[in-house]
């Protein structure tokens, strides 16, 4: 973020917002990656139980949560919403 102009102060400092900006974002992609390992964990249960299926639509329902503030947030503009989507369906579908 090179240009801080109409970037709200936190605390009362615009490096401060780079930073939890900057945090916020690779805290992200660190729990993308521990789902995304929780669901290669449960595509190898040849039967799921029902907890594992409770586990997996609650997963899939937050894929789908995401997809909905991500497309309305960028109004489409950023490709996340795609594969929130693509996510949330097939995790759903991973459990019928």
């Amino acid at each position: 973020m090179q240009n801080a102009e109409g970037i709200p102060a936190v605390r009362g400092s615009t490096r401060t917002t780079k930073r939890t900006l900057r945090f916020t974002w690779h805290i992200t992609s660190v729990l993308g990656i521990g789902i995304g390992f929780l669901l290669f964990h449960y595509a190898k249960f040849t039967e799921l139980t029902l907890d594992h299926v409770y586990v997996l639509r609650i997963l899939s329902l937050t894929f789908l949560a995401s997809f909905v503030v991500s497309v309305v947030g960028s109004r489409a503009r950023h490709p996340s919403w795609i594969v929130f989507l693509i996510t949330s369906i097939l995790s759903w579908l991973g459990t019928n």
